[in-house]
Parts: structure tokens; C-alpha cells; sequence
């Protein structure tokens, strides 16, 4: 059975509507539009495997990691005829979205890392505990090729309300800390080259993000910082939202996006911001590959308030690019890995000039 409801309605008059539709093997897909059509699934979808995950810890480094076995055997790059992202043809093989189109889909990833029915479980040597959680794999569109920056901009605002309707939902499901993210090129280890992202959504908030919660309460006031910062690290803005190379950034051409005004995360911004919002996440794509002159790999993270934050934290879209020249990878080596410092090759202020230089259309 599939359900369609509207989740948006914006100033312009524009709404989102979410259309949640149930697999035979109890998995569920959200199909996002600007329009009410209620869609009819073409076929069975895709059955979710054997599930086998567990957090254990780590005594020395004082951090708890994810073993989940199962992940051993997801999809690595399949070729176009067997893309598991594409939209399911009537008598085709089937996918991960049971529809023969979609503009943007989320669905329950077959290969978890966390889920809701992870089990209690023990180990002789370490300490273990359930990783409990949710992992979500979300498909831009339905074309097989693209990127955040060829996506149009109506696409990427369907894009934000999307993620902005997950982070709710895993919030009042009562998981803590939510994060969407993408790896883009095969430098970063992706194995499925349709345009697509994931969340992951997590019984607590990871160590980083805990300390960047501390740090908010502590004082650190980025939307202050970002006025301070405009004519060194600026690279664009729109709307009152801004992509910055941060001073402290620790890879090659990092660059932040954030609201001027402190937001704890998309779902606070308004219909100007989501706009602006959505538009810069496309420039910045945009940008980094004319500079590199090739489709620049990296990993960008949507960095949003635990659900229990309070009004302390300020809201943050992170590309880490992990190319320091066209041709010359930035790899996190022996003492990287070791100790967790970094070692820059180009200092933030001069990365923010070169891309200032760049034209993101």
C-alpha cells in the first residue's frame, strides 16, 4: 500500500509532498515531489539481506566502532543494465525503487550498518553493544548520471526538504544524532556512480559532533565569526547563506556552507534560505570541478544539531575535496591516521581566493 501526504508548503506556494510506499520485505521508500500524483510500483523491489552488526570498543582510543559483516556483500559497481538506484521497468529486473520514475526516493539501505533490529550480543574479548540506528540511502533522481551541481535548482530545494522530513522523522523516532551525507568518485571508495547519498542515523551523537556541541555551548559563535571572516574566506553567497573556507579547515579547498543567522539545521531555515541553501550546494559542485577541471571527488556532510542540542549549535554543510592539484590525491597517511592531526597543503585563505576566481556556472 502506498500513502501520499504533503510535508511543505513555502511562501511561493510551492509544497512537498511525500508518497511512502511499504516493500514485501517490510522496508519502506519515500518518494518526494513537488507534485500530489500518486505513483503505482511496477514490480517487486529489491528483498533487504541478512543483517549482522554490532558496536565494540575500542579501550585505547576510548571509541566505539561498527562490525556489521553483512556490508561485505553490497552492490560494487554494477554495470548500467544492473544499477540497483535506477527506476524499475515494468518486466525489468528489479531495483532498489519500485517505480518506473521518481524525482527524489529514500529508502531502508539492504546493507546496514545500524537498524532498529539489531540484537543484544557479547563477545568474550571486548565490549560489545547493539548498533542500533538507522541507515538510508537517498537517490537524487532518477538519471543514472549527474551530479549536485547538473541537478536543477528546483531538484536540490526537493533535495533539502527531503533530508529536512528524514531528520524529523528519525528525531521523533527517538534516535539522537542524524547525518546525511555523499561520497562522490571512486577516490572516496564509491561503488554505485548514480547520483545518491545516504543518512545515517545514530542512538548517540558521535564524538565529533559532541565536541563541536560543546564547543557551541562554550561560546564559539560561528554566524559571528562569518562576518569577521568575509573578505579572507568568503567564496559565495546567496541569500544570507554562505560558502566559506573555514581558517581552520584541515583539507586542501575545504569549504563550509552556512546560514549568516544561527540555525541548528535545515529545518529551521526559512523559504529564502532553503532556496539559497540548495543553490549553493549546486555552485559549490559546480566550482570545484571547474577548478580541478574533472569531477572533483569529496565527501560532504550535513553537520546538524543532536536532537536533545538545546538552541546551541549552528548548522553547517562540510565538503572535504580530497585533491590538492587535477592530479595529485590528499591522502590521510601514517601520522594522520596515528594521531589525528592534520597536515594542510594549502592554507584556507589562499584555497578560498583560487576558488573566488572560479565561475560556478
Amino acid at each position: 500500500m502506498s500513502d501520499i501526504r504533503e510535508i511543505a508548503r513555502r511562501k511561493n506556494g510551492r509544497s512537498t509532498f511525500r508518497q511512502t510506499h511499504q516493500n514485501a520485505d517490510g522496508r519502506e521508500v519515500y518518494l518526494y515531489s513537488h507534485s500530489n500524483k500518486l505513483r503505482s510500483p511496477s514490480g517487486a523491489a529489491l528483498n533487504r539481506e541478512a543483517q549482522s552488526s554490532e558496536l565494540r570498543w575500542h579501550p585505547l582510543r576510548q571509541e566505539w566502532n561498527v562490525y556489521a559483516a553483512a556490508r561485505q556483500n553490497r552492490t560494487y559497481k554494477p554495470g548500467a543494465a544492473a544499477d540497483p538506484l535506477a527506476p524499475m521497468i515494468a518486466g525489468g529486473p528489479a531495483t532498489e525503487v519500485p517505480f518506473e520514475d521518481f524525482d527524489v526516493a529514500v529508502f531502508e539501505n539492504r546493507f546496514p550498518a545500524f537498524s532498529a533490529s539489531t540484537k543484544t550480543v557479547s563477545h568474550p574479548h571486548v565490549r560489545t553493544e547493539p548498533a542500533e540506528g538507522a541507515c538510508e540511502v537517498v537517490v537524487y533522481c532518477p538519471d543514472a548520471e549527474g551530479s549536485l551541481g547538473t541537478l536543477s535548482d528546483a531538484r536540490r530545494a526537493l533535495l533539502v526538504e527531503a533530508w529536512i522530513d528524514r531528520y524529523k522523522a528519525h528525531f521523533e523516532s527517538g534516535l539522537e544524532y542524524v547525518l546525511p551525507f555523499e561520497n562522490r568518485g571512486d577516490e572516496v571508495g564509491v561503488t554505485l556512480h548514480h547520483p545518491h547519498g545516504q543518512i545515517y542515523a545514530f542512538d548517540r551523537t558521535p564524538e565529533p559532533q559532541a565536541k563541536a556541541l560543546a564547543a557551541f555551548r562554550d561560546g564559539f559563535d560561528l554566524a559571528a565569526d562569518l562576518e569577521r571572516w568575509r573578505t579572507d574566506y568568503w567564496v559565495a553567497e546567496a541569500g544570507g547563506v554562505v560558502q566559506f573556507a573555514p581558517p581552520f579547515a584541515r583539507f586542501p579547498y575545504e569549504t563550509w556552507i552556512a546560514s549568516r543567522r544561527r540555525r541548528r539545521g535545515p529545518w529551521e531555515f526559512d523559504d529564502e534560505e532553503i532556496e539559497s541553501f540548495s543553490h549553493l550546494l549546486g555552485a559549490a559542485t559546480r566550482r570545484y570541478d571547474a577548478f580541478f577541471n574533472r569531477p572533483t571527488p569529496y565527501m560532504l556532510t550535513l553537520q546538524a544539531a543532536p536532537r536533545t542540542a538545546g538552541a546551541a549549535y549552528q548548522f553547517t554543510a562540510q565538503f572535504y575535496p580530497i585533491l590538492r592539484s587535477p592530479d595529485r590525491l590528499k591522502f590521510l597517511a601514517s601520522v594522520e591516521q596515528a594521531t589525528g592531526i592534520f597536515t594542510v597543503d594549502v592554507v584556507p585563505e589562499t584555497a578560498a581566493a583560487a576558488l573566488r576566481s572560479v565561475s560556478d556556472e
